[in-house]
């Protein structure tokens, strides 16, 4: 069964960074359009940036993370990360790594995610 297992979450203050990381296990990740998405309570989960061996590791980042945060594969280590720079409140959430087919033509959403990690916590105070 394909499991993905995020780390790396915790709380810190704003401007501050984090290192998120998803280690996945029976499948390999250059196989799959990878991407990592978030979930505040009360608001639906959103997609953060997603990642595509295939081509040249093409990458999308949504407008509110752009030029902070970058996504990353290790393939050797079949390892997804997540590196998060200067840190706000509103990036407070449960973040999830997600992996869909890499056939996708219009990017990873929501509706094509075929595997979830169970999320771990990033917390940024004021």
């Amino acid at each position: 069964q394909v499991q993905l297992v995020e780390s790396g979450g915790g709380s810190v203050q704003a401007g501050g960074s984090l290192r998120l990381s998803c280690a996945a296990s029976v499948v390999t990740l250059s196989t799959l359009y990878m991407g990592w998405f978030r979930q505040s309570p009360g608001k639906e989960r959103e997609k953060v940036t997603t990642i595509r061996s295939g081509d040249g590791r093409t990458s999308w980042y949504a407008d509110p993370v752009q030029g902070r945060f970058t996504i990353s594969q290790d393939n050797a280590k079949n390892t997804l990360y997540l590196q998060m720079y200067s840190l706000k409140p509103e990036d407070t959430a449960m973040y999830y790594c997600a992996a869909g087919p890499l056939t996708l033509l219009r990017g990873l959403n929501r509706d094509d995610v075929a595997y979830w990690g169970q999320g771990t916590q990033v917390t940024v105070s004021s």
